[in-house]
């Protein structure tokens, strides 16, 4: 919510209160400040002065040396780039300490050799809107040390965070009362002739569930026309466009008091209002031309032909909508109960200054002073004649009682920190009053008051949870599963952090096209996807079964924006049914990883090289350690190079590739590596000692072996048949070359040669060639027998 500093002043006496102690108030009380802007000149610092003269920079040919009157006792010299002034010409003076925007702050210089003791302004340099090129010239009649901030209208605007039980603030009014409590000023009273209400004639509630209270008046022969610079310049402070004196004045008493209005042109409306749930599939065109078919849920105001006006605490309707041509309006204020207005502008995705405070509930008992404060506003600035009396339909609903301040339990609380006397002063200052029999009557603005403990928040608050002593020390807690997993995951993140990867968070709600991108565990069936019955858009509409669809989403992002080394990780919980929608609601946790791009940073010293699967796969061996780590192919729709996950046997997630066509679609150059790993599996392979071995006493001995087999055989049954063999000598077996040759000239095209290095070692003694030559054979035997192959 933006709100004005200068609007609030009218309710409350601000002055000797800088921003920054406001800020501090409203924070300290919950009250989240999301942004602070400036508008017009800030600095008190910033002063008219009159050129009294001009002579060349001895060092520089476009700088001059000026001589200004600033209203001190002595001239002050500055140094001046400008050329647009002349002497005797008045300009804004930024004196030695002056802030300007951006932070910047004036102090005394030496230019070029010569002394400058402050900063001739542009209009921009101080927050103004740009002019001409060069200094901003001030009317001659200007006074000479006046701050220039008197000459021109300046604002602040606040832009609030507000807690969605606190629809009271949603108004200066609102705001103002809650600065007067923590200020503890008196708030300035508001000039509102109260109407006197009569039974409505031209109202009739059909929906009373939805509208306990519905207002109108009357007022005819009105002149729409501009607002008045007044009106104007308090709804632009806070981001709002004006439209005409009628429409301005309904905006501007909605964030006035908080109480949303609505004024329909009465020559549009045919009979009575009527306030009723739509038809099932009726159409309603609203003010922003968009047209949206409705349900019995949604709450319409129609006149006796059925045609709707609005939808009721939402948005108008485009047909009976103030224009220049109107002369009569029927001015609404109403009360909505929040579930309704909430429910419909989430289905029909129309959201207003209207709906954000229905949705939030409205102070019931200041439907009809909105209503008398926007009519005596149109009646001023519009003319025309009002009914004598507002008619009124229904009853405005009690959503307030009275609740009991526990004495004895304010002192636990509050840690004996504020006597009761001073509690009760700061429940009064907040609206409240104390009864006879002790208890304490809630005013209709505050319906989030309900319970004892919700009054002593409130003290808390404002008295300040900073004077409030803490009691209670560190106490010991063992340890728990939930710890132990904590830990674990922060191992894991330093250690990818560590490796290059960088840490993603992405939104648990994913659409329907990305769940062709979802890599889960176990296969997806037909009813294992879980669907929002209601999302928010489409891109949130299917809870993600898979993590990858996130992080696919945001590599493509960043490959748009020119990014060359993709390199990223996620931690997170999925969602999903098993067996076809049999089992329901299943969550587990999990952990995604993204490979692309470049595999290391490019210079003269190294050639660029393309992230690949080895990649994936050495960042799994540094998070596992020693473990041994093999891929299982495996098909996955919509992915290529798929493999099972295996460590020691046990499958701990998936690997794969996007399809090269997707890969495309999403403007990927280069290959796009994905894994999922069960988060809780790969807690438990991280949780223990990591054992240390000795280094070797005595040395070994290595044997190269290039064998000839067929081009699809995988490495793994190479690495399989050397581990079931299980040859006690051996002490590890590598990889270094591969050779294939497609023309079929050097080795059949359909073969390929593979060669390994065995290196052999025995820890108590050194080996003698014979037993090395005898195990290395027995090796070979096995990849013989097992494989068929041929060893060149």
């Amino acid at each position: 919510m933006n709100v004005s500093l200068n609007w609030l002043a009218t309710h409350l006496d601000l002055s000797g209160k800088s921003i920054k102690e406001i800020d501090d108030l409203f924070t300290f009380a919950g009250i989240e400040v999301e942004g602070i802007v400036s508008k017009g000149i800030a600095s008190d610092k910033i002063v008219v002065a009159q050129i009294m003269e001009v002579i060349q920079h001895p060092n520089a040919d476009r700088l001059k040396v000026t001589q200004v009157d600033c209203g001190e006792a002595r001239l002050r010299q500055i140094v001046c780039g400008a050329r647009n002034y002349a002497v005797g010409d008045k300009v804004p003076c930024a004196l030695p300490g002056a802030e300007l925007p951006g932070g910047f702050i004036i102090g005394e210089t030496i230019m070029r050799k010569v002394e400058s003791k402050g900063m001739l302004c542009a209009a921009s340099e101080i927050g103004l809107p740009a002019g001409e090129d060069g200094l901003l010239l001030l009317p001659r009649n200007s006074e000479i040390g006046k701050p220039v901030k008197q000459l021109f209208d300046s604002d602040t605007l606040l832009e609030l965070e507000v807690t969605p039980n606190r629809p009271d603030l949603l108004s200066h009014r609102g705001m103002a009362r809650e600065l007067a409590t923590l200020l503890k000023t008196p708030l300035l009273p508001l000039e509102i002739a109260i109407r006197e209400t009569a039974a409505a004639k031209e109202i009739r509630i059909e929906a009373a569930d939805a509208c306990p209270l519905y207002t109108a008046i009357r007022i005819s022969g009105v002149t729409v026309k501009e607002s008045p610079a007044w009106l104007k310049q308090r709804l632009e402070s806070i981001g709002l466009r004006p439209i005409n004196n009628i429409v301005d004045v309904t905006n501007y008493v909605l964030h006035e008091l908080g109480q949303p209005l609505h004024a329909f042109d009465a020559a549009k409306i045919a009979g009575n209002l009527i306030v009723r749930h739509a038809n099932d599939g009726e159409t309603f065109l609203a003010l922003d031309e968009s047209k949206h078919t409705l349900t019995p849920d949604d709450l319409l105001i129609s006149d006796e032909s059925g045609s709707p006006l609005a939808l009721a605490g939402v948005m108008g309707g485009l047909t009976s909508g103030v224009s220049e041509t109107t002369t009569d309006i029927l001015l609404e204020s109403a009360y909505f109960t929040p579930q309704g207005i909430r429910r419909t502008s989430r289905r029909t995705s129309l959201s207003s200054d209207s709906s954000y405070r229905f949705e939030r509930g409205v102070d019931p008992a200041g439907v009809v002073s909105a209503s008398c404060l926007a009519v005596q506003l149109i009646l001023e600035l519009a003319g025309g004649t009002a009914e004598a009396t507002t008619q009124a339909a229904g009853e405005a609903p009690v959503v307030v009682k009275s609740v009991t301040l526990d004495a004895q339990k304010l002192d636990q609380l509050m840690g004996g920190s504020i006597a009761l006397a001073d509690a009760e002063e700061i429940l009064t200052r907040l609206g409240l009053t104390k009864l006879a029999d002790g208890t304490w009557n809630v005013p209709s603005f505050r319906a989030d008051l309900q319970r004892h403990i919700d009054l002593v928040e409130e003290i808390a608050r404002v008295h300040g949870l900073a004077n409030v002593p803490s009691r209670l020390q560190g106490t010991f807690v063992p340890a728990s599963a939930v710890d132990a997993a904590y830990d674990a995951d922060m191992v894991l993140r330093r250690r990818l952090a560590a490796l290059g990867l960088h840490e993603c968070q992405t939104i648990k709600l994913i659409s329907d096209a990305q769940v062709a991108d979802t890599l889960p565990l176990r296969p997806m069936q037909d009813g294992d996807v879980i669907r929002v019955r209601l999302p928010l858009s489409e891109d949130h509409a299917v809870m993600r079964p898979s993590i990858v669809p996130g992080l696919v989403a945001s590599a493509a992002r960043n490959v748009r924006q020119q990014a060359k080394s993709l390199r990223f990780f996620e931690m997170g919980r999925v969602f999903r049914n098993a067996g076809g929608g049999k089992a329901k609601d299943q969550e587990s946790e999990t952990l995604a990883l993204l490979l692309s791009g470049s595999a290391q940073p490019t210079g003269w010293s190294q050639a660029e090289r393309t992230a690949d699967l080895y990649d994936l796969k050495a960042i799994l061996s540094a998070l596992l350690g020693d473990r041994k780590i093999t891929f299982a192919p495996k098909d996955r729709p919509g992915f290529t190079l798929a493999s099972d996950i295996k460590v020691d046997d046990q499958t701990l997630g998936i690997f794969a590739r996007l399809t090269p066509a997707r890969e495309r679609e999403l403007d990927f150059s280069t290959p796009v590596f994905v894994a999922e790993l069960d988060l809780g599996k790969l807690r438990k392979l991280l949780i223990g000692i990591s054992h240390v071995e000795d280094l070797p006493q005595f040395p070994g001995s290595s044997r190269d072996a290039a064998m000839e087999l067929p081009l699809a055989t995988p490495n793994a049954q190479i690495e399989a048949i050397i581990a079931k063999l299980a040859e006690p000598l051996l002490v590890s077996a590598e990889c270094f070359d591969v050779f294939t040759d497609p023309t079929g000239q050097k080795i059949a095209a359909d073969s390929k040669s593979v060669a390994y290095r065995f290196h052999y070692r025995e820890p108590t003694r050194t080996l003698k060639t014979e037993e090395i030559d005898t195990a290395h054979q027995k090796v070979l035997e096995a990849l013989t027998k097992g494989l068929g192959v041929k060893f060149r």
